[in-house]
């Protein structure tokens, strides 16, 4: 009997202490977006610590910072990430190459490798009246953020990088205040439909199906609004510019003779282009050099005989002119003559 009595004091006692420490769990979880609403409308806002503890919490994120042992290639230096934190990053990123199909070749393969995808591209054959021309490329690559800097890495191994603007929004106060703004719509679509089932009169149903539509559609709005940060959080985007070059442009600083022997060279190379592309031109406008030719030639033959017309013209007036000036004369000398003879 004594057995049986510690047993069940024992069990009692076991039973006590789940409840409390349960009750204590539940007691913490309601508190959670209770304190967070009571730091933002006390303070005129949320704190920067309360906020991130709480989005912590939310989101089954650790507080304690975690120390990646990866080490970037670019900077040097070893990443630590905030996972506290909703940091969207953004590249702006302009290579230059001389292989210009094998580099986007590799940049896809690159990509994929790493479970990121390209949402756009354009791409510029290079194609003119004149030869082909320089090609390049606009590529918009999103890539997991954790991996953004090993695909940054690789980029550089293959191409020539030429600028490089690195972006980094902070929307962790954003985040969580539409994610606390969600929850508190969520509790009220709860107690609305606990209304619901419990109104009697059509008035009063039209009324809280009215209000009801209404939240509805602002958990529906935020939610959208919660997948898309998520997906531009967990996602970094790559604005990648690809140009096609037939020489890359040197990354160290030269020297005075290298920098005029280079100089040269590609003088060189642009009279060598400029003969071409001219000599290109002058077959390509050939036709029109014809008609143009034709053209000019039969102005010239016009103009002439219009010239000799108007000489003829000309000539022919001045000899009728004189004709009359001797039949004046003439005239004139005769009239003489016959008053010497009177």
């Amino acid at each position: 009997m004594k057995k049986r009595k510690a047993f069940f004091l024992l069990a009692a006692l076991g039973l006590a202490l789940t409840g409390c420490g349960g009750n204590k769990m539940a007691m913490s979880d309601m508190a959670a977006p209770a304190a967070a609403e009571e730091a933002y409308d006390t303070g005129g806002g949320y704190a920067s610590d309360d906020i991130y503890s709480y989005a912590a919490k939310e989101n089954g994120y650790e507080q304690e910072a975690a120390a990646e042992e990866t080490q970037d290639q670019e900077s040097g230096s070893p990443e630590v990430l905030d996972t506290s934190r909703k940091l969207i990053k953004n590249v702006d990123l302009e290579v230059e190459t001389e292989e210009f199909d094998a580099l986007l070749s590799t940049i896809e393969q690159k990509t994929e490798d790493l479970a990121g995808y390209i949402e756009e591209s354009y791409t510029y054959n290079g194609s003119a009246y004149y030869g082909r021309g320089t090609r390049n490329a606009r590529l918009t690559i999103r890539i997991p953020a954790s991996k953004l800097g090993a695909f940054l890495s690789e980029v550089a191994e293959v191409s020539n990088v030429i600028s490089r603007n690195e972006r980094v929004s902070d929307v962790t106060l954003q985040y969580v205040d539409l994610d606390s703004h969600k929850k508190a719509l969520m509790a009220e679509q709860d107690r609305l439909l606990e209304l619901l089932e419990q109104a009697e009169n059509i008035e009063d149903i039209i009324s809280i199906e009215s209000r009801l539509s209404e939240v509805r559609y602002q958990i529906e709005s935020m939610e959208s609004k919660l997948r898309t940060m998520d997906n531009q959080v967990s996602y970094s985007t790559v604005y990648l510019s690809v140009e096609e070059v037939r020489q890359l442009t040197p990354v160290v600083e030269q020297s005075i003779g290298d920098k005029i022997a280079t100089g040269f060279r590609r003088s060189l190379a642009d009279v060598g282009a400029g003969i071409v592309n001219f000599g290109i031109g002058v077959i390509i406008y050939i036709p029109y050099l014809l008609l143009w030719g034709v053209l000019i030639v039969i102005a010239a033959l016009v103009f002439r005989a219009l010239g000799r017309k108007r000489r003829s013209r000309k000539s022919d007036g001045e000899s009728k002119e004189e004709r009359r000036q001797e039949e004046i004369k003439k005239t004139l000398l005769e009239a003489k003559e016959e008053k010497k003879d009177e």
